[in-house]
């Protein structure tokens, strides 16, 4: 029969295997087993270097095995914290202002100057018109399609100038869609990089809100062109366009959407947008466009009920910087002069 001191040891043993600290030195292997002879009333020795009670074998004999944990499992590590969350379903960029005001774009806080002047008067009857306070109802009205009869004339500059001047607007935000899918330029005169958009959410690649881009102009957000297409033209001219066009002019009230579109004689793809648009301004370059090829543009988008002209680079010396009238009939126009010029306006798509 097992003495009660072999019965300790054993249950000491264990209880160390188990983890478990019972304040007494590891037994040597060679004395897991005390010889018989042993008295059963003789306890086992404390260490001399030990801080606290020891525990008689005898009780430790009697003690509860010590449960068996499970293996030492990691700590879970705490979440990242974004150093810059960024706007939920949209990405932002910073432009360059400067770099714009240098190559003569309006910018926000700049000056007031006589071409910040002229774009105000060119945007007023335009807000008027989108915000239903024009001279008579129009379907679309906040749409707004920016093109010109040739290349070369000034849109893509006056696009980008029209929509810098309304997000100045306290009542207004802008949209600016680079709507010139055969050759994209808004992105490039902005210095970002080229990347999806219309064409992309035409093509059910990307949804809406996932290739919007906002700014740090504030009321100004950008729709690229997204990537080149064989058959852009049919994307434009198909239902999901319609469909878009009719959201994207109805779902904010106080938005105006600016496309900057193909020039008219070049391609077939402002002719359908035009189909959609509530208001067309043409964009004309003094003394370069023949009277001819206006009038064949004009009568492309004879459909749109609102038709507007502006006259760009005219010269410093005739006084009219610029020249902005109606072609719907009802005889509203007017004109005004830029007494710094327009140098390199012309050199802008």
């Amino acid at each position: 029969m097992t003495s009660l001191i072999e019965q300790a040891a054993e249950r000491l043993e264990q209880l160390k295997r188990a983890g478990v600290d019972v304040g007494l030195p590891s037994v040597p292997a060679a004395h897991s087993a005390a010889p018989a002879t042993v008295p059963a009333a003789v306890p086992a020795a404390a260490p001399a270097t030990a801080t606290a009670h020891a525990v008689p074998v005898s009780e430790a004999a009697t003690m509860p095995a010590a449960p068996v944990l499970p293996p030492a499992q990691p700590l879970p590590q705490a979440p990242m914290i974004a150093r810059s969350a960024p706007d939920v379903g949209s990405k932002r960029v910073e432009l360059d202002l400067e770099a714009l005001a240098a190559q003569g774009f309006l910018t926000p806080n700049a000056p007031r100057s006589f071409l910040a002047d002229q774009y105000r008067n060119i945007k007023r009857p335009l807000i008027k018109n989108a915000m239903g306070k024009g001279a008579s109802t129009l379907n679309h009205a906040n749409l707004i399609m920016v093109t010109s009869a040739l290349p070369g004339e000034g849109k893509s500059f006056t696009s980008l100038n029209l929509a810098m001047s309304i997000a100045a607007e306290f009542d207004n935000t802008v949209m600016l869609v680079d709507a010139d899918v055969a050759r994209p330029s808004m992105l490039r005169m902005l210095g970002l990089p080229p990347g999806p958009g219309l064409l992309d959410v035409l093509e059910k690649e990307a949804d809406m809100s996932s290739v919007l881009i906002k700014t740090n102009v504030d009321k100004l957000t950008l729709l690229p062109s997204g990537r080149p297409h064989a058959r852009a033209t049919e994307l434009l001219a198909s239902d999901a366009m319609s469909a878009l066009l009719d959201h994207m002019a109805k779902r904010y009230p106080d938005r105006i959407i600016i496309f900057d579109s193909p020039p008219l004689l070049l391609t077939t793809e402002s002719r359908v947008l035009a189909s959609h648009m509530g208001q067309i301004v043409v964009v004309v370059q003094a003394e370069r466009t023949p009277q001819s090829a206006v009038q064949q543009a004009v009568a492309t988008i004879e459909n749109c009920p609102l038709k507007m002209l502006l006259l760009n680079q005219a010269s410093s010396k005739s006084g009219a910087g610029y020249g902005y009238g109606y072609e719907n009939g009802y005889g509203y126009g007017y004109g005004y002069g830029d007494h710094r010029g327009q140098a390199g306006a012309s050199d802008k798509a």
